[in-house]
């Protein structure tokens, strides 16, 4: 399988730049190959939207980079949410990557 273009920073940057988003943590959950990302957006394009408005909104907005992945998890929040949730957690910043090893998901070949 050829390698995709789709990179962490690729994606990264078309967020800041499509939804203006204040912050974006991107992770290959493919080890590698770009078939397989989670991610935390922050906008205030998301504001008085609800969770199915603003995964449509991303997926408008990333429409030709998600048509060459094969899994794609986005959580969306406002910069208010992001703070509240933030300090809620003690800091702790972004979707769970729990059940993988470096950006792997556990038990998978590759």
């Amino acid at each position: 399988m050829a390698e995709s273009s789709i990179t962490e920073s690729s994606i990264k940057a078309a967020l800041e730049e499509r939804l203006k988003a204040t912050h974006v943590k991107v992770q290959d959950m493919s080890g590698g190959c770009g078939q397989a990302f989670t991610t935390l957006i922050v906008s205030p394009e998301f504001a008085g939207k609800n969770s199915l408005k603003r995964h449509r909104l991303v997926n408008a907005a990333l429409k030709e980079e998600i048509a060459q992945i094969h899994a794609w998890t986005a959580k969306c929040q406002t910069p208010e949410e992001y703070q509240k949730e933030k300090a809620a957690t003690g800091g702790n910043d972004g979707p769970s990557f729990e059940g993988t090893s470096g950006g792997k998901v556990e038990g998978v070949s590759q």
